[in-house]
């Protein structure tokens, strides 16, 4: 299986269940392993033909920031069903990290992975 790689892509968010977390956006960092077939797009060369990923990656964007999760999980799985949504990706993983969460830590965080038969 092929995959598309989206890698280190910043946001900020309302993620946390402390005061603090609900009322002042974190950085957010996000990385996605999207499998799918490239065959029919790497043929034609037509992005009709592929997971067009500028547009995943705006759809992800308009989660991330207008979401309010109070876990990173929470949002690593709504994330993964946003990806599936298109039935050319078979499989995702998706990492989340909040990089200012934990002292002394430069970054924690999940990672999960998700097929179809998941959603």
């Amino acid at each position: 299986m092929d995959r598309i790689i989206i890698k280190d892509l910043l946001l900020r968010a309302i993620i946390g269940i402390n005061d603090e977390e609900r009322t002042n956006r974190q950085d957010v960092l996000i990385n996605l392993s999207i499998y799918t077939d490239t065959r029919p797009a790497a043929r034609s060369d037509d992005v009709a033909d592929a997971v067009n990923y500028r547009t995943l990656t705006k759809q992800v964007i308009d989660l991330v920031e207008t979401s309010q999760f109070s876990l990173v999980e929470r949002l690593a799985d709504a994330i993964a069903t946003l990806c599936l949504a298109d039935r050319r990706v078979a499989r995702v993983q998706v990492a989340v990290e909040k990089p200012t969460a934990l002292r002394f830590a430069s970054s924690v965080g999940v990672s999960i992975e998700r097929t179809r038969d998941d959603v």
